[in-house]
């Protein structure tokens, strides 16, 4: 517990300086996440091979929290080293998410990199009819051709 730091590239939990995620992979494709947690979760997967950035938050303007008190200078700090080209956002599908992919979006699509969200709808097993209105009605704007 005593050894268990921030991983000072991209703010996951660590025992090194540099967490073993940012030693081992290439740095082209950053997944931005809220908290460490969600980085557990998309590394269980096994599909994601770039590196992460944790935010350690997102913007609430209601709960007082705005865009200088998460990690976003030193995701664009990282970004700045020129070796980027997708940012991925993986923030929650709530208000606060989407303000927070809102904003970062803004900030690093000037740059000419590529800025992507991971697509919403219809959970993978469930029926159409107990799908809230909300979930029907995104599946419809993020549906894909096939």
């Amino acid at each position: 517990k005593r050894e268990v730091k921030y991983c000072k590239a991209c703010g996951n939990f660590s025992e090194t300086e540099i967490c073993p995620i940012c030693q081992n992979r290439k740095p082209e494709i950053i997944c931005v996440v809220k908290e460490p947690k969600d980085v557990i979760a998309i590394e269980k997967l096994h599909e994601f091979k770039g590196v992460y950035h944790v935010l350690h938050g997102v913007i609430d303007p209601m709960e007082g929290v705005g865009p200088n008190d998460i990690r976003i200078k030193e995701l664009l700090a990282r970004i700045g080293q020129g070796r980027v080209q997708e940012v991925i956002i993986a923030t929650n599908p709530d208000v606060s998410g989407d303000a927070t992919a809102l904003y970062l979006s803004r900030l690093i699509n000037p740059l000419g990199i590529t800025v992507t969200r991971l697509s919403r709808g219809i959970p993978i097993g469930s029926e159409i009819e107990y799908t809230d209105d909300v979930t029907l009605s995104r599946a419809f704007v993020e549906r894909n051709k096939i």
